[in-house]
């Protein structure tokens, strides 16, 4: 599974039009309202390094409203549920 974290400005006039259009858009699965210099962070998982480019240049990029997009490609995910998932033995007290 490859993981984008796409930072998105948007017209301010249209940011919750513009979120709900990407939240749609498949491959998507979470977008954020956010504080700082961006205005909307989507979060993109897909199976296959070329749908990333479907997903995001091809449809979040093309979504009226969006100004710019910025994107990151997770390499390793290091969140506290993932960590105890893979470290889990099974063993019950």
């Amino acid at each position: 599974m490859l993981t984008a974290i796409v930072l998105i400005d948007a017209d301010a006039a249209r940011i919750p039009e513009v979120a709900a259009a990407i939240a749609d858009i498949r491959g998507v699965s979470e977008v954020y309202s956010v504080t700082g210099e961006v205005d909307l962070i989507a979060v993109v998982r897909v199976r296959e390094h070329e749908t990333l480019a479907d997903v995001i240049a091809d449809q979040v990029g093309k979504v009226e409203g969006v100004v710019r997009t910025q994107t990151y490609i997770a390499f390793r995910t290091y969140s506290q549920h993932d960590l105890e998932t893979a470290f889990a033995l099974g063993l019950e007290d």
